[in-house]
C-alpha cells in the first residue's frame, strides 16, 4: 500500500487531497447547516407555542369560556390542555382524545410524545391562576424539513466533491503538462545531443523559469563536455609529442647502439620525463581549480610575502633586472598554494618573454588587491590577449617548447583567479612589452 501510495503521480496526488478537503468541508458544513435549520425552526415553533399559550391566557382572563375560539381545536399539529390544581382535566384539543399530559406548571419547553402516537411535540406548560396551561406544537414538520435538507444534501455534496475532483483533475493536468513536456524533451537529452533545448513557453511564471534554469543547466553540460573533450584532444595531442620523442629514443638506441650512448639517450628520458611530469601536474591542478572554489576553504594569503619571494628567485637564477619597489603589502582570503602558483606562473611568463628587465608591483585599489607583473619583451598583440589564457595556447610554439613550457600556465592563472573571485587581464606595459594584471578581493587589516 505505501509503495502503491509514492508512486501515485503528483497529479493524482493533488487531487485526491483537495478532493478530500473539500469532501469533509462540505460534509462539515452540510452537518453544521442541518444544525442551524433545525435550530431555527425549533425557535420557530417554541416562539409559536409561546403565542398559543398566550392566546388561551388571554381568553381565559377574559371569560370567553373554553371553547378557545382562536385555536383551531381539530388541527393536529396543534393541542392543548387546561388543567385544574387537583389535575382534572377541564379542557384539551381534539387530538388528544381525552388523553391527559402530565406536565407541571412553569417548566421549561420540552419534547414529549402524545400516548398512542407517532409523533413529538415541542410542549411548554404555565400555570395560571387555579390551573395549568398546556400548549404544543407537532415536531413533524421540522423534522420533514430537516429530512428534506438533509436528502438534498447527501446528494448534493458527493456531486460538488466529484465536480471538484474533475475539474482539479483538468486544472493540474493542465498546470502541469508543460512540465511532463519538459520531463520527456530532457528524458531525451543524450551525451550525444547536449545542444538541444527545452522550447520555452514565454511565461514568466514558475513553469517559464523552470524551462529557464533547465536550459541554463543545459548550457552548463554543454559548455562543460565540449570544454572536456577539448581538453582531452589537446592533452592527447601534448602527450604525444614527448612520448613520440622517448620512443624514436629507444628506438634509435636499440637499432643503432653505436650511434646513441647511454648518456644522450639518459638526458632525452631525463628531459622529456620532466615535461610529461609538468603537463600532468598542471592538468591536474586546472582540475582541482576547477572543482571547487578556493575562497570558500581558504586563509589569510600575504601576496606580498609571495612576490617578494618569486623576486628573490630570479634574482638568484636569471640575468634580469628585477625591479620590486613597487610591491606593497597587501592580504587576500584564498588558497596560498594556488595564489603562489598564480605568482609564480606570472614571473616565469615574464621573465621568458622579457628583454632584459621584469617589475613587479603591488598594492590596494577600491577595496581590491592590484598585482601587476610586466616585462620589456614584445608584448601580446591585442587579438590575442584572451586566448593566451585558454589551455595549451602557445603564441611562440617552438620557443615555449624550447623553454619548456606546457601552455597551461596562463590557464591556470586565470582559473585560479577566478576561482578567489578575482580577474585578470594583460594591458600594454609602459615597459615595451606586456603588463598582467591581476584584482583579488582584499581583507580587511586587523
Amino acid at each position: 500500500m505505501a509503495k502503491r501510495a509514492r508512486s501515485r503521480s503528483l497529479r493524482g496526488r493533488i487531487t485526491l487531497v483537495s478532493t478530500a478537503i473539500v469532501a469533509a468541508t462540505l460534509v462539515g458544513g452540510a452537518v453544521v447547516f442541518a444544525l442551524v435549520l433545525r435550530g431555527v425552526l425549533l425557535d420557530e415553533l417554541h416562539t409559536a407555542v409561546e403565542r398559543d399559550l398566550e392566546q388561551i391566557e388571554t381568553e381565559l382572563d377574559t371569560g370567553s369560556g373554553s371553547g378557545l375560539s382562536g385555536l383551531d381545536a381539530d388541527d393536529d399539529d396543534v393541542i392543548f390542555q387546561i388543567t385544574d390544581r387537583s389535575g382534572t382535566l377541564l379542557a384539551a384539543s381534539e387530538a388528544l382524545e381525552g388523553r391527559q399530559l402530565g406536565i407541571d406548571g412553569d417548566d421549561d419547553a420540552q419534547t414529549i410524545r402524545v400516548p398512542d402516537e407517532d409523533t413529538d411535540y415541542l410542549v411548554v406548560a404555565e400555570g395560571h391562576d387555579d390551573a395549568t396551561v398546556v400548549a404544543g406544537r407537532s415536531l413533524e414538520n421540522v423534522d420533514e424539513a430537516v429530512a428534506t435538507v438533509g436528502v438534498l444534501l447527501a446528494g448534493a455534496v458527493p456531486l460538488l466533491t466529484g465536480i471538484v475532483a474533475l475539474l482539479t483533475w483538468i486544472v493540474v493536468g493542465r498546470a502541469l503538462a508543460p512540465v511532463e513536456r519538459m520531463r520527456r524533451e530532457v528524458d531525451a537529452v543524450t551525451a550525444t545531443n547536449l545542444e538541444r533545448r527545452i522550447n520555452d513557453p514565454g511565461r514568466d511564471d514558475e513553469i517559464g523559469r523552470l524551462a529557464h534554469t533547465m536550459n541554463s543547466m543545459l548550457d552548463r553540460l554543454d559548455t562543460s563536455q565540449r570544454a572536456q573533450r577539448q581538453f582531452v584532444s589537446d592533452a592527447s595531442h601534448e602527450l604525444r609529442s614527448p612520448l613520440a620523442s622517448l620512443r624514436q629514443y629507444a628506438e634509435v638506441a636499440q637499432a643503432h647502439p653505436d650511434r646513441v650512448n647511454l648518456g644522450d639517450l639518459s638526458e632525452a628520458v631525463l628531459d622529456e620525463g620532466d615535461r610529461l611530469e609538468r603537463l600532468v601536474a598542471g592538468m591536474l591542478l586546472l582540475a582541482r581549480v576547477s572543482e571547487r572554489s578556493a575562497t570558500t576553504t581558504g586563509t589569510a594569503v600575504d601576496l606580498d610575502d609571495l612576490m617578494l619571494a618569486e623576486a628573490r628567485r630570479l634574482r638568484d637564477t636569471m640575468a634580469l633586472s628585477i625591479d620590486s619597489t613597487g610591491v606593497g603589502a597587501a592580504r587576500v582570503h584564498g588558497d596560498q598554494n594556488l595564489l603562489g602558483q598564480v605568482v609564480r606562473n606570472l614571473v616565469d611568463n615574464a621573465a621568458q618573454h622579457a628583454s632584459g628587465r621584469v617589475s613587479l608591483s603591488l598594492g590596494l585599489v577600491d577595496g581590491q588587491a592590484l598585482l601587476t607583473v610586466e616585462d620589456d619583451g614584445h608584448g601580446v598583440p591585442p587579438g590575442e590577449r584572451d586566448r593566451v589564457f585558454e589551455r595549451f595556447v602557445r603564441l611562440d610554439e617552438s620557443r615555449a617548447r624550447a623553454s619548456g613550457g606546457t601552455g597551461l600556465g596562463l590557464a591556470i592563472v586565470r582559473e585560479s583567479v577566478q576561482a578567489h573571485g578575482g580577474t585578470v587581464r594583460i594591458v600594454d606595459s609602459a615597459l615595451g612589452g606586456a603588463r598582467f594584471e591581476v584584482r583579488l578581493p582584499a581583507v580587511a587589516e586587523a
